[in-house]
């Protein structure tokens, strides 16, 4: 495993998944991850699943890296990268799947207007990839990825919104599934980044990720899959031991990604 830093920005995610699926990026989109190409070796692959908890930043895993431990077992690499400002959510995710920074696909503060500009998600339709999201209601990547040609479910609680992204996996329909938790950013910014109650979830999103990496690997037997633990931004504590973001600063834009590649079963 790789934990040293890097100046590798989250925009490099959309090239990546691209490179993966043996698809070409777009003139002016970031680079692929080379440490993700190196791991793949110029194979394709034909699945992919991508977890987004929100708001885990570099300093968590520095400090907590025992809690980190299902994620590294599960995966092949962990990688940091930087984020974007202002290192929101709205406009960390529009990036991550747009490739390009904030002044280039418009979202530039905390709004959560539909992106027109090309996504990760558009590239993948075009190529007759069948895509879907799986999102807690009102939050970011509920909003901005919308009036696509692919399929979206909502719901009112992560609960809801994992127990479906199993579901979607074990039926085998999607090229691409998305997954957004934001229990530890919600907790966080409540109760401050190393609160009881936003440890506990951070707990959480982590053990969904190991328990995720499990089904991949029950019911995609016969799939090459990539999928990957990707947060947007990283978090700092405030006044009143609450918890924030949006700063150009260590705590916020350093992020870490776990990333894995599994084989198909011959």
């Amino acid at each position: 495993m790789d934990s040293s830093r890097s100046s590798i920005c989250l925009t490099s995610v959309k090239a990546t998944v691209l490179n993966l699926f043996g698809l070409e990026k777009s003139p002016g989109d970031d680079a692929a991850n080379p440490a993700i190409l190196e791991l793949n070796g110029g194979k394709t692959i034909d699945r992919a699943v991508i977890y987004n908890p929100d708001a885990v930043a570099l300093w968590l895993f520095e400090k907590y890296g025992e809690k980190f431990a299902p994620a590294i077992k599960a995966s092949d690499l962990s990688v940091p990268l930087r984020s974007v400002m202002p290192s929101v959510t709205p406009v960390c995710f529009a990036s991550m799947y747009s490739g390009v920074m904030p002044e280039k696909h418009g979202i530039t503060e905390y709004k959560k207007p539909v992106l027109t500009c090309e996504t990760l998600f558009d590239r993948m339709i075009a190529a007759g990839k069948k895509c879907a999201i799986c999102s807690t209601a009102g939050d970011s990547i509920s909003k901005i990825f919308l009036e696509r040609d692919m399929d979206y479910f909502i719901y009112p609680t992560v609960r809801q919104v994992n127990a479906k992204a199993v579901k979607l996996i074990k039926k085998d329909k999607y090229d691409l599934i998305v997954i957004y938790n934001g229990n530890y950013d919600y907790n966080m910014h409540h109760n401050g980044p190393e609160g009881r109650k936003s440890l506990r979830a951070l707990d959480k999103n982590i053990a969904f990720y190991s328990k995720l990496t499990g089904i991949i690997r029950r019911f995609y037997g016969s799939h090459r899959v990539f999928y990957g633990f990707c947060p947007d931004h990283g978090c700092h504590e405030i006044d009143g031991k609450a918890g924030s973001h949006g700063l150009d600063c260590e705590e916020d834009m350093n992020i870490i990604h776990f990333y894995g590649i599994k084989e198909a079963e011959k």
